[in-house]
């Protein structure tokens, strides 16, 4: 039920924050989102930087990929729906899962979730391919994220990295947010919703997959995350009315089932890891 509510909870907010995008711009959205979403978690866990450089500069890469990820995965939204984003955006961990292993049966995952993908791009009046470059892009982020994420584990104890992490990100995305959406990051409104989007979408969610880590085993964990790009579609479909068709649903089962494949049939995995940031 953590896992669960987590995923709910990130895919929610990211429609959520969809809706601000006409006021605010996919950039400006993104800035509020790490920037609440690191003052609330430098407050909470208030990590002290007794670091050598080289575990700060591992910190700094890992909020760098942080905002990538985020500022891609926000500028895919505002062009195609929220389900095929996070579909695509998906092929990154399962890339680094499937790279990670020299098994015979994971050719089939990666074949599956290569049909998806394929499926995603052959609908009716096709997916806009910025869109789609955006979202590829976030999940090579996403890819860089875990790499960097398992360094950051290695390094640092509960939650301080990644507290720090996403302040450098914070201070990455604030300059570009600025440029993008103005005086309009300043509304009273759009900042309510942005506090909303970041608890959503970054606070609650982590905290919970954090808390479920605790309680299974990583291989349940990660079966459990591949439900997220199923749980985006119909995020889409209730907050936004983004309709998907039928082969569109389709792709996405693939991505997901091979993601559930992939992960079900690991031997062996990380007893750890780093909650997905988007």
């Amino acid at each position: 039920m953590l896992v669960l509510v987590g995923v709910i909870s990130v895919q929610v907010g990211a429609a959520f924050a969809k809706q601000l995008f006409s006021t605010a711009g996919a950039s400006g959205v993104v800035t509020l989102r790490l920037v609440f979403a690191a003052v609330v978690l430098l407050v909470l866990f208030r990590p002290a930087l007794r670091w050598d450089w080289s575990t700060l500069r591992v910190i700094a890469g890992y909020g760098l990929v942080l905002a990538g990820m985020n500022m891609c995965i926000y500028q895919s939204f505002e062009r195609i729906p929220l389900g095929a984003a996070v579909t695509i955006e998906f092929l990154g961990p399962l890339t680094v899962a499937l790279f990670g292993s020299h098994r015979k049966l994971d050719v089939v995952w990666a074949v599956l979730a290569g049909t998806g993908v394929f499926l995603l791009s052959r609908v009716e009046g096709g997916l806009d391919w910025i869109g789609v470059a955006y979202a590829l892009a976030a999940g090579a982020c996403w890819a860089g994220y875990i790499i960097l994420g398992a360094k950051v584990g290695s390094r640092t104890t509960g939650t301080s990295g990644l507290a720090l992490a996403m302040a450098f990100g914070a201070l990455v995305a604030i300059p570009i947010g600025a440029v993008d959406s103005g005086p309009a990051l300043l509304s009273p409104t759009v900042l309510a919703i942005g506090l909303v989007v970041a608890l959503m979408s970054s606070v609650v969610p982590y905290t919970l997959e954090l808390e479920a880590l605790r309680r299974m085993p990583a291989r349940v964990f990660g079966i459990l995350m591949s439900t997220e790009p199923a749980v985006a579609a119909l995020a889409g479909l209730v907050v936004l009315g983004e309709l998907l068709t039928g082969w569109q649903w389709l792709a996405i089962c693939c991505v997901v089932i091979a993601s559930v494949g992939s992960v079900a049939t690991t031997r062996t995995t990380p007893e750890t890891s780093d909650p997905p940031a988007n």
